[in-house]
């Protein structure tokens, strides 16, 4: 075994879908309907025929190994695939077998049969992430934190807002799956630079029929190819959500690093090691390996971006791109969703430390409450700006050893409009989240109804 897919990323239902069986079981599948939809257009007379490639289209009689033995004899990988199938057929069945098509006729309508088996999967995963971060928003709604802006303190917010807005996120890739479900999910049975010449005149009943058969849509003009835009668009949607896990598992990160400590990631205790040498520590490796397969993901994003402009009616240069593109792009988007959905499942809270980073600026998190607070008495909201940024000044020129709190209870300026308890409520954090929960509950209820 040579690439980690094989010992150590993907689940194995998965990873089934993109084994070589399991492909040359769709491309058998794509042989057999094209021989049906013969029949149905009066080319095959007996239906002894049909009944005989029905019957042997498959990995049973079909073997894996005697294709590939062909395909070293041959050098191609379909007509090894033809000759294995027709050599297995009895009578005068193989006289229509790939009859009237080109490799990519069945090559591009088994591709499109992997991306629908592989769809049922990432719209499971998509979901059940989308189920996890909801059930922490909602748990989490009422949690204040600090918010951050440029890497530093800026105000108050909750753990609920930032769970509704990553769930509304996947909502939207769930959205986006929908839409490009119905461009991806086509095949093609139009020949070799798709005129139907071979196909004659029912040529569009032929590809129809074949595409009934498959509960695929056929392309509705193509040349050799399938156009590869439609994969593009696929990978590029699959990029999209490896860069929202990215954001995700980099604030988990964040949060985990030891100077902020709000949350980390499940650690098994009494089992799991996380240095060779430093028996203290606990790695965010989740996080770090979901940034890290995104990266894998996004680039097999960009090269399927190369396989749009193709000479002419096509060439061969995306398809030994694909064969790596395509079932390392899938196994991997559906493992990192999958590492998300348990990341964030069994993510732990340090509910002490979150009230720690809350108040660790000596209440300077709230000077843009206490500004509020003096516009609502009658002040200009320039002069109150002015004011409250010279109190913060001091506080900083102190290096935070004086509190905030203290300064503008001493402030003469500040306390002709404040009293005592207002400042004392305006610097209360818990005071100053908006409708954050509010917000929160809405997103919740948006999502529960989807």
């Amino acid at each position: 075994m040579i690439h980690p897919i094989e010992y150590r990323y993907g689940r194995k239902e998965v990873k089934e879908i993109f084994d070589e069986e399991k492909r040359l079981d769709y491309m058998l599948k794509v042989e057999c309907a094209v021989v049906k939809a013969h029949y149905k257009a009066g080319n095959i007379r007996d239906k002894s025929i049909v009944d005989e490639v029905e019957k042997k289209a498959n990995t049973k009689f079909v073997k894996l190994s005697r294709v590939k033995q062909i395909e070293n004899e041959i050098n191609h990988d379909v007509m090894a695939v033809v000759k294995g199938l027709s050599e297995v057929c009895e009578g005068d069945a193989e006289k229509y077998i790939h009859l009237g098509i080109t490799s990519n006729d069945t090559i591009d309508t088994a591709n499109a049969l992997q991306f629908a088996d592989f769809i049922k999967f990432l719209e499971s995963d998509l979901l059940n992430l989308r189920s996890v971060l909801t059930k922490q928003a909602e748990k989490n709604k009422q949690l204040v934190c600090i918010g951050r802006t440029h890497g530093q303190h800026a105000i108050p917010t909750t753990y609920g807002m930032k769970f509704a807005i990553y769930a509304m996120e996947i909502q939207r890739h769930i959205e986006r799956l929908n839409e490009c479900k119905k461009r991806l999910l086509v095949g093609k049975i139009s020949g070799a630079v798709g005129t139907y010449a071979a196909l004659g005149e029912n040529g569009n009943e032929i590809e129809k029929a074949v595409m009934d058969e498959l509960n695929l849509n056929p392309a509705e003009i193509s040349n050799q190819v399938i156009q590869r835009d439609r994969y593009a668009e696929f990978f590029s949607h699959l990029a999209l959500i490896a860069k929202t896990l990215e954001k995700i598992a980099i604030e988990i990160r964040n949060l985990q690093r030891t100077e902020i400590d709000e949350v980390g990631e499940h650690f098994e205790k009494g089992k799991q090691v996380g240095s060779s040498t430093m028996p203290q520590k606990r790695n965010p490796i989740i996080g770090e390996r979901i940034c890290g397969i995104g990266r894998i993901i996004v680039g097999n994003a960009i090269a399927s971006l190369d396989n749009i402009p193709l000479w002419h009616e096509r060439d061969l240069t995306n398809s030994s791109a694909e064969r790596i593109i395509i079932p390392e792009i899938c196994i991997l988007s559906d493992y990192i969703l999958n590492l998300a959905i348990n990341l964030i499942k069994n993510l732990e809270f340090k509910y002490e430390n979150i009230d720690r980073n809350l108040n660790l600026t000596n209440g300077l998190i709230m000077s843009e409450a206490v500004m509020i607070n003096l516009t609502k008495k009658g002040l200009g909201r320039q002069e109150a700006h002015e004011l409250v940024r010279e109190c913060a000044m001091k506080v900083y020129e102190s290096n935070n050893k004086i509190n905030f709190k203290d300064v503008l209870l001493s402030d003469e300026k500040i306390r002709k409009f404040l009293s005592d308890d207002e400042i004392r409520q305006a610097l209360n954090p818990k005071n100053y989240i908006g409708i954050a929960v509010k917000k929160v509950d809405e997103i919740c209820e948006i999502l529960k109804n989807k």
